[in-house]
């Protein structure tokens, strides 16, 4: 067994990372107790290497001996898209002027819309994630532009792990979700209603890059009494959208995505 864990052959690499990984979704401290409990780790394994990851500065432990993540985890991952998002930074910034509602810029990471740059509203709106959070493509505008746009054994990769309901109003019909892509990419644009969170509404615009159909989804969130007039704001977002496009256009795709296949690596 490697690394003295119960499980035969699995790797040092992937222990750590399973620690890594219950604080993906986990935002309160976690004692080791409870990181033993959802990594399945012997309690000398979790330790060792909780130990070694506070000592290396990726979690920090507080006086109650809790573990969250460290300082110095959260800087290195905010490399992540860092081309995109600082290039972008200050079109989201104008996007959020123009309108007043939280505007958001999100590539796809495997199944999920991974949101690298969010400005957000004055207004008071549930707030469904943040930078560096993701959630479910099929349940977010940003996430129906990026799937639209994708190859189709993409989507059908993604249909076939199962469509996860975030709330009761997400659209996890396989085939209603393929019509709605449809529309989607004859329309040029998403919408999502309640799907993530009550109250949430939310538009989204393609932004296109010279090596590829579709580099980012580019978005506007607001309160559901907004809904019925989203559509007001699109030549804002395809203005906003062009812009983006333009100034990434030096930017090789490669360098800003990390195309994975849904679930996968």
């Amino acid at each position: 067994m490697a690394g003295g864990s119960s499980e035969p052959g699995r790797s040092v690499t992937s222990k750590v990372l399973a620690i890594l990984e219950v604080f993906e979704m986990q935002l309160r401290p976690l004692s080791q107790g409870q990181i033993v409990e959802l990594t399945g780790l012997p309690q000398s394994t979790a330790h060792r290497l909780l130990s070694e990851l506070v000592a290396w500065g990726a979690l920090s432990r507080d006086d109650n001996g809790r573990y969250q993540v460290g300082m110095r985890l959260w800087e290195l991952g905010q490399h992540a898209g860092r081309q995109l998002r600082d290039i972008s930074r200050p079109f989201i910034q104008d996007l959020h002027s123009l309108t007043r509602e939280t505007a958001q810029l999100a590539i796809r990471d495997g199944s999920d819309a991974l949101y690298i740059e969010r400005v957000y509203s004055s207004k008071r709106v549930p707030r469904a994630s943040r930078v560096g959070g993701r959630l479910p493509l099929h349940a977010t505008a940003v996430g129906k532009v990026l799937l639209a746009y994708e190859e189709d054994w993409v989507r059908e990769a993604l249909f076939r792990q199962g469509l996860h309901a975030v709330s009761p109003h997400t659209h996890v019909d396989p085939a209603r979700l393929r019509d709605e892509l449809v529309t989607v990419k004859e329309q040029g644009f998403a919408t999502a209603a309640e799907e993530v969170r009550a109250g949430v509404c939310s538009i989204a615009v393609p932004v296109f890059h010279r090596d590829g159909p579709v580099g980012a989804g580019l978005g506007l969130v607001m309160a559901s009494a907004s809904s019925g007039n989203m559509t007001r704001h699109l030549p804002t977002l395809r203005g906003v959208s062009r812009q983006i496009e333009l100034a990434t256009a030096h930017v090789p795709l490669s360098t800003i995505l990390r195309v994975m296949t849904p679930g996968g690596a």
